[in-house]
């Protein structure tokens, strides 16, 4: 099993070693990751991986060979009937019958409803309308349909309909090198600049001194300008995961853009909207997070502040306390938004969805109004339109 597993790494492009592979195994001699899979995935990726920016490939191989094992090293998992296991019956539902699954009538009962399933059930279910199981209409479970539920053990977002999340998620960073395929971005976002003077009046300008020398036959000829800098400092928060992996190459251009147009920026990542806390890197956004209070307090006022996501979220998610789809946030995701506006007075969301679009999604809407209408299109228009707005 593990010799398969190493080769599948080295298939993968994997720098991983004999070596590495021995002391794998030798520190599982003694004892460690020998059950857990949790602890053989910390186990093996400290040992095997010698480059975190090779981690994010060594989840998706390790995700691929060890899905749906319990225990490395335990008791042979228990048969079950072919039917439990395999994904049947994915609902192709017609419009009208769509239209008669009723939702549950409000976050509150949403979550209250879950509770006594959790409580009543006591084995698996396939194809119901009312019990956590698969394949069928309730609202908890997976591979079924129901418009408005929670996720519970589904690889990835189908309908995008779930007001909650069951299954822990993991992103990955945007890439800020990423080769823009036009200027155009670059040139949008430059509209923002202003130069102001700062420090010192004048600076050495080393390349006229050099040619002005050099005609001065050899005798020092120094050359000064005034001194520039790029004054403009922006706080950008990006939407990260779900709907927004329709997004990824949009806006690793622009996040690409922004790194080399702005000497003064901050980045943080948020799932949906804004609550108690963002985080800088994907791959530890569960360990480590920095408090949405901690940022209002380190970067001052004078920060332009631009949201990049596509509003497209369950209502609750923005109104309700708890709404999160991933986590139970004390306060609204509105609550912190507002916190965020009215500190940084100069303010825009830019959408990556069509503008057409944005009527027809409820999220959208009220997003859109807690901007007081400083929602943009992501398109090059769009940009020009929000830079202007934060001049």
């Amino acid at each position: 099993m593990l010799v398969k597993f190493f080769y599948q790494l080295r298939s993968a492009g994997l720098p991983v070693s004999v070596t590495e592979f021995l002391t794998l195994l030798e520190a599982m001699k003694n004892g460690l990751g020998s059950g857990d899979v949790d602890e053989f995935y910390y186990l093996a990726r400290s040992t095997l991986v010698k480059n975190e920016a090779h981690f994010d490939r060594f989840d998706k191989v390790f995700g691929d060979y060890y899905r749906g094992i319990e225990s490395v090293f335990g008791p042979d998992p228990v048969q079950l009937p072919d039917d439990w296991l395999r994904r049947q019956a994915e609902l192709f539902l017609s419009p009208e019958e769509r239209q008669r699954i009723e939702s549950l009538g409000g976050f509150e009962e949403l979550m209250d409803a879950l509770k006594q399933r959790l409580e009543e059930q006591k084995k698996r279910h396939q194809g119901g309308n009312r019990m956590i199981g698969t394949a069928g209409t309730s609202p908890f479970g997976a591979y079924g349909f129901n418009p408005e539920g929670v996720r519970i053990g589904q690889d990835g977002s189908r309908h995008r309909r779930g007001a909650k999340v069951w299954d822990r998620r993991e992103y990955r960073n945007l890439d800020d090198d990423v080769q823009l395929g036009t200027r155009n971005i670059k040139i949008a976002l430059r509209r923002l600049r202003r130069f102001a003077r700062q420090g010192a009046e004048e600076e050495l300008d080393l390349d006229d001194t050099i040619r002005s020398t050099a005609r001065q036959g050899g005798l020092l000829d120094i050359r000064m300008v005034p001194e520039r800098h790029n004054a403009i400092k922006v706080l950008l928060f990006l939407d990260i995961g779900g709907s927004m992996d329709d997004h990824v190459r949009l806006c690793e251009e622009l996040f690409s853009a922004a790194r080399s147009e702005f000497k003064h920026l901050e980045y943080f990542y948020f799932h949906n909207c804004v609550y108690e806390s963002v985080w800088r890197d994907n791959r530890r956004r569960h360990a480590a997070r920095t408090p949405t209070m901690e940022v209002l307090r380190t970067y001052g006022r004078d920060y332009k502040l631009i949201f990049v996501g596509d509003a497209t979220m369950s209502p609750y998610e923005i109104i309700y306390p708890g709404g999160s789809v991933e986590h139970w946030n004390e306060e609204p995701g509105s609550l912190w938004m507002q916190r965020l506006l009215d500190n940084y007075g100069s303010a825009v969301w830019l959408n990556p969805e069509p503008e057409q679009r944005w009527d027809y999604t409820p999220s959208t809407g009220l997003l859109r109004d807690l901007m007081e209408r400083r929602m943009f299109p992501l398109t090059i228009s769009g940009l020009e339109r929000g830079m202007k707005e934060l001049m």
